[in-house]
C-alpha cells in the first residue's frame, strides 16, 4: 500500500496561508501600509484600481531594500522583527511573521521597486504568482513602491466571491482609516481610479480625526487620560449628545495597533448609562499603551484580535478614565472641585446658637404646567391639535398608552386576526365602512362587515409611503422643491463614496445634490412632503441607513431606501386627524398592494371580531 501523506509545494502552502492573510484588496492595502510604517515611512501613498482587483500601489519614502532583501522578503517567514520566540513578547512593530509578502505574491502579480539612501541603484523585481520573472537594477527614489496588480487571478474561485466594486472599496477606505488614524505623524493620501479620496497631512491625533470624520465632530470630543503602572490611555470619547444608532466611529488602538475588543467597548458604553437613549452608541478613539510582555498579538492572523494579561484590571481603569473625563467636562452629573468660583458654604455654628438659623424656604409657581411648553414645541413642529390630544392622554381613564407604541398579540391571535383580515380584503372600506374615530392619537377605528378594524395610523403612513418611493426609484421621477438657501452637507470618506454610487436614485427620491469635492455637497432641493423635517438630517440618516446594503442587488437597496425614508417623513404617533384625512389614509392603505403589514413586516391592521365584542355583553 503507498504512502499518501506527503508535503505540500511552497506555492500551494503559500496560497493556503493567503486564505488567511489576504481576504480582499483591503487586506493587502493593510499589509502593505504597515510595512511602510515599519520601514519608517514620513509619507505613504495608496493608489487603487476598481476597489484593488486590478491594482493596489502603496509607494513610501521609509529606508527602503538592498537587493537581496528585496528577493528574501517575498519568501515564507522571512523576517528582520523577531529572532527567537521571545521576541513575539516585546515587539514593536506591525508585521513580524514573515507571511504578509509570501501570501500576496501567490495569488497576485507583484512588482517591487526599491532603494536605500546609501545604494546608487535600485532594485526592481516582479513576481507572477510566486514564479519570478524579473530582477534588475533600476533608478528608483529612496523608498519602496508596491505594486499588486489582478488579485486573485491564478484563483478565479477566490476572486468571484470578490463584492462589488463599491463594497471592496469601502474596506479599503477602513484599512486605510484604520493605519492613518493611529500614525498621524505620517503624511496619507489614497487615490481611487484618478480621484482623490483622502490627503492627510501629517498632525496631532485629534486634528487627524477631525480630518478623516469631518470637523463637525470637533465640539463632540471629550479628552480622555490616564497613566498606571499597567497601562496608560490616552485619546477621545464622544460627548453624550453625540450618540446615534448608526455609523459611529469607534477605534481601539494598542501600542500603535488597531484590535477589536468587545469587553473594554462595554467598559465605555456603560459610563453612558442613562445619558444617551438605548440602542444608541458614540464614538471613541482610544489608545493604550501597555508592556508588549503582558499582551498577545499573536492569536489571530490579521492581528486585530489581542489577548491581555489582566483584563479586569483594565476594563476598570479604562470605564474609571472615561466616568472621570464626563465629569470633568460636565457631560456627567457631578460636583467640580477644580471650578474658579467656590460656592460660599457657610461653617456650622457648634455653639448650639440657633438664634440665626432660618429655614430655608421653596418658591414656586402654583399655575405652572409643564405639559405646556410641551404642547407649544410640539404644536410647532407637527401642526395639530395637541390640546385634543392632551384631553384624551390627560383622562383618567385613557393614560394607559403602550410606552412601545405596539399593539402585542400573541402568536395564535395574530394568526386569527390574519386569517380574519384574508376574509376582510374584499371588504375595501366604502362611504358605509368610514373611519369614525381615531384613539389615542395613535389607531384609526373603521367598522367592517365582520367587527371592528384597528389601523396603526403611522405604520399605514409607511406603507403607503413606501410604495411611493418605491416607484419613484424605479421610474427616476420624484418631485423636487428648490430650497431658498442651500445647504452645505458633509459625509465621511466611505459616505461619500457610497453617496456617488446612488447619486440618481437619490435624485429620484426628490433630492438635488451636487458635489463639491471632498466629501462635501451642496443640497439644492429636497422633496416636496417632508414639511417639518430637516433636508440635511434626512439626507444623512438615508445615507447612513442604506449603506450597509449597499453590496445587495439594486431592488433591496431600493427597499433600503424607501423604507428608510418613509420611516422619517411619516406621521409620528399622537398626531390627530381629522376625519378627511382619517378617509384618505384608510381608502390609500388599501390600494397599496400589501395593506396588512409594513414593509419589514409589523402588522398595520388588527381586526376585532363581532362575536368577540358581543361576547363582553350576553348576560
Amino acid at each position: 500500500m503507498q504512502d499518501v501523506i506527503h508535503l505540500l509545494p511552497d506555492s500551494v502552502a503559500n496560497q493556503i496561508a493567503a486564505g488567511e492573510v489576504v481576504q480582499r484588496p483591503a487586506s493587502v492595502v493593510k499589509e502593505l501600509m504597515e510595512n511602510a510604517v515599519d520601514a519608517g515611512a514620513t509619507k505613504i501613498q495608496v493608489i487603487v484600481s476598481d476597489g484593488g482587483r486590478t491594482l493596489i500601489q502603496v509607494i513610501d519614502n521609509g529606508v527602503g531594500m538592498s537587493e537581496s532583501d528585496a528577493r528574501l522578503a517575498f519568501e515564507r517567514h522571512a523576517t528582520s522583527k523577531i529572532k527567537t520566540a521571545d521576541d513575539l513578547f516585546a515587539l514593536s512593530t506591525m508585521g513580524f511573521r514573515g507571511e504578509a509578502l509570501a501570501s500576496i505574491v501567490s495569488v497576485a502579480q507583484v512588482e517591487l521597486v526599491t532603494r536605500r539612501a546609501d545604494d546608487e541603484l535600485g532594485t526592481r523585481i516582479a513576481f507572477s504568482g510566486t514564479q519570478l520573472e524579473a530582477q534588475e537594477p533600476i533608478a528608483a527614489p529612496v523608498g519602496s513602491n508596491f505594486k499588486v496588480k489582478n488579485l486573485f487571478f491564478n484563483i478565479p474561485a477566490r476572486r468571484k466571491f470578490l463584492k462589488s466594486t463599491q463594497a471592496e472599496l469601502n474596506n479599503i477606505v477602513t484599512e486605510f482609516e484604520r493605519v492613518a488614524l493611529i500614525n498621524s505623524e505620517v503624511e496619507f493620501s489614497l487615490r481611487h481610479n484618478d480621484t482623490e479620496l483622502m490627503t492627510l497631512p501629517a498632525s496631532s491625533f485629534r486634528r487627524r480625526i477631525l480630518n478623516i470624520f469631518g470637523k463637525k465632530i470637533n465640539s463632540q470630543l471629550i479628552e480622555v487620560e490616564v497613566n498606571s503602572s499597567l497601562v496608560n490611555i490616552h485619546g477621545y470619547v464622544g460627548a453624550p449628545e453625540s450618540a446615534r444608532k448608526k455609523g459611529v466611529a469607534q477605534y481601539f488602538f494598542v501600542n500603535g495597533r488597531y484590535m477589536r475588543h468587545p469587553y473594554f467597548a462595554k467598559a465605555v458604553f456603560e459610563t453612558y448609562s442613562g445619558m444617551i437613549p438605548q440602542g444608541e452608541q458614540v464614538p471613541f478613539f482610544i489608545c493604550l499603551q501597555v508592556d508588549p510582555s503582558r499582551i498577545d498579538v499573536n492569536i489571530h492572523p490579521t492581528k486585530t484580535e489581542i489577548k491581555f494579561e489582566d483584563e479586569q484590571s483594565l476594563w476598570k481603569i479604562m470605564a474609571a478614565a472615561v466616568r472621570e473625563s464626563l465629569g470633568r467636562f460636565n457631560a456627567a452629573p457631578g460636583l467640580d472641585f477644580n471650578a474658579e468660583e467656590v460656592p460660599d458654604i457657610p461653617a456650622m455654628d457648634l455653639s448650639g446658637n440657633t438664634t440665626n438659623v432660618v429655614a430655608p424656604k421653596i418658591s414656586y409657581n402654583p399655575n405652572y404646567n409643564p405639559y405646556r411648553s410641551i404642547s407649544q414645541e410640539y404644536r410647532k413642529q407637527q401642526g395639530t391639535d395637541w390640546e385634543k390630544l392632551y384631553d384624551v392622554v390627560s383622562s383618567p381613564t385613557q393614560c394607559d398608552v403602550l410606552p412601545s407604541n405596539e399593539l402585542v398579540l400573541p402568536c395564535e391571535e395574530q394568526q386569527k386576526n390574519e386569517d380574519l383580515f384574508d376574509k376582510f380584503t374584499d371588504e375595501t372600506p366604502t362611504e358605509e365602512y368610514a373611519p369614525i374615530s381615531q384613539y389615542k392619537g395613535q389607531y384609526i377605528l373603521v367598522p367592517v362587515k365582520s367587527g371592528l378594524m384597528w389601523i396603526h395610523q403611522r405604520r399605514a403612513h409607511i406603507r403607503i409611503l413606501f410604495e411611493k418611493y418605491i416607484q419613484q426609484l424605479q421610474t427616476g421621477r420624484g418631485c423636487t422643491q428648490r430650497m431658498l438657501f442651500p445647504e452645505r452637507v458633509d459625509f465621511t470618506t466611505n459616505e461619500s463614496i457610497f453617496m456617488d454610487s446612488v447619486i440618481d436614485e437619490l435624485t429620484a427620491l426628490g433630492f438635488d445634490i451636487s458635489s463639491l469635492g471632498g466629501g462635501s455637497y451642496m443640497l439644492n432641493g429636497a422633496p416636496v412632503d417632508i414639511e417639518g423635517l430637516s433636508p440635511a438630517q434626512l439626507l444623512t440618516n438615508i445615507v447612513q441607513d442604506s449603506m450597509e446594503h449597499a453590496a445587495i442587488t439594486k431592488e433591496k437597496l431600493y427597499e433600503k431606501m424607501a423604507l428608510s425614508m418613509a420611516r422619517k417623513v411619516a406621521i409620528v404617533v399622537g398626531q390627530m386627524l381629522s376625519i378627511e384625512e382619517m378617509n384618505t389614509l384608510v381608502a390609500t392603505l388599501f390600494k397599496t398592494a400589501s395593506p396588512a403589514r409594513t414593509p419589514d413586516g409589523l402588522p398595520i391592521i388588527y381586526v376585532m371580531p363581532d362575536t368577540d365584542i358581543f361576547r363582553n355583553f350576553i348576560r
